[in-house]
């Protein structure tokens, strides 16, 4: 009787099945990446390139200015700043764009404006607003607004433009009205859009703050790398860099995060 041989598939794995069993989870490529990154520093601060100053240095700074209360001023003064200029800023860009998206004639009204102030950096901003607003609190927060504003504006825009014309035919071969349309298929269709460019506007938001605290500000990430820059006091710099880096990273994964959740229903890859 002949033997009959049966293909072992059970140990062979398609290619991606393999790459799946042996993938990496992302945390620990993050901490290898910033294990690279710390070496990489250290190396060349060993080299004392251009007067660079290493981890332990900018560590010890970071110490002295958390003990006499620095720098958790300078952090709160700055994240009070972001947190109401992208607060105000996504808060009016959300319903602006969905106006936009959903009346043409809102979006023939507005959308000139919106696409001429893109143009122009918020940073070119500035000279208008001390004029206008004055050095106080409001001028700052105006630049960080307008930074955030234009970011999200955009985005919710077009993600209300680019619905599915077809969700929204068979909604309406459903009987369901444009109140109903709006809130249960382009709302929804749309969010991943909308969180994509508050994330955006995040970003433009600290990389606007630090040109906004240079106007007569008293405290700040922002005017403490301007102080330090003349005394040449590059550790005070590095972190101050740190510090708007690591507060931004922190606050775009709650933003992730919330994607996640709202956007569950999303096939992702």
């Amino acid at each position: 009787m002949t033997a009959v041989t049966v293909p072992d598939t059970a140990s062979k794995a398609t290619p991606r099945e393999t790459g799946r069993r042996r993938s990496v989870p992302a945390l620990v490529l993050n901490l290898v990446a910033v294990l690279i990154g710390l070496a990489v520093w250290s190396s060349l601060a060993a080299a004392e390139v251009e007067g660079l100053p290493g981890p332990v240095t900018v560590g010890e700074r970071a110490g002295e200015m958390i003990s006499d209360g620095t720098l958790g001023t300078d952090v709160l003064a700055s994240l009070r700043r972001v947190l109401t200029g992208f607060a105000l800023g996504t808060g009016l860009a959300v319903p602006v764009g969905f106006l936009m998206g959903w009346y043409g004639v809102a979006r023939g009204l507005i959308e000139p404006y919106v696409q001429f102030f893109r143009t122009i950096p918020p940073l070119a901003i500035i000279p208008l607003a001390i004029v206008l607003l004055g050095i106080g609190e409001t001028s700052k927060t105006f630049v960080i607004f307008l930074a955030a504003f234009l970011s999200s504006v955009v985005a919710t825009y077009q993600g209300v433009v680019d619905v599915d014309r077809t969700l929204i035919n068979a909604a309406r071969v459903l009987g369901a009205r444009d109140r109903t349309i709006f809130l249960k298929v382009v709302v929804p269709a749309s969010t991943p859009f909308i969180l994509v460019g508050m994330r955006i506007g995040l970003g433009a938001a600290w990389s606007t703050v630090v040109a906004a605290e240079l106007i007569a500000a008293q405290e700040g990430l922002g005017r403490r790398m301007q102080q330090a820059q003349l005394y040449y006091d590059l550790p005070t710099i590095f972190v101050a860099l740190i510090s708007i880096g690591l507060l931004g990273l922190a606050m775009d994964r709650l933003l992730l995060l919330a994607e996640r959740r709202l956007t569950s229903w999303q096939e992702r890859r």
